[in-house]
């Protein structure tokens, strides 16, 4: 089961959210998320349980806890769907529009006046 964990400490690191997690089970794996320009932690990270149930029983325990002075949201990690996340807009043309009637805004043909 991959399970969210939210909230948590910027101090917090991959080793210290799987020790965690392994007084409740075996845990595969455990990440913090950073952010890739800075490499600072982005206050969230995801763990993964290979046994359903130790994972639900580090969910009901950890949920709300105080770990380094942070209380922490522990729940089951949804998929992400499609509708999540940004979205990318277009806001329309993307270029200059001429409103001159047609001619180039840098003609300098004096004929077209």
């Amino acid at each position: 089961m991959n399970i969210y964990v939210g909230n948590i400490s910027w101090n917090l690191k991959d080793q210290d959210l799987s020790n965690l997690f392994a007084e409740h089970g075996e845990v595969a794996s455990a990440k913090v998320i950073t952010d890739k320009f800075t490499n600072r932690s982005k206050g969230f990270g995801f763990v993964e349980m290979p046994n359903d149930e130790q994972a639900q029983a580090a969910i009901a325990a950890l949920n709300g806890t105080e770990v380094d002075g942070r209380n922490i949201v522990v729940n089951e990690s949804r998929p992400k769907s499609e509708g999540d996340g940004y979205k990318k807009r277009s806001f329309g043309g993307g270029g200059y529009k001429d409103r001159s009637g047609g001619r180039d805004r840098n003609d300098n043909d004096s004929s077209n006046f």
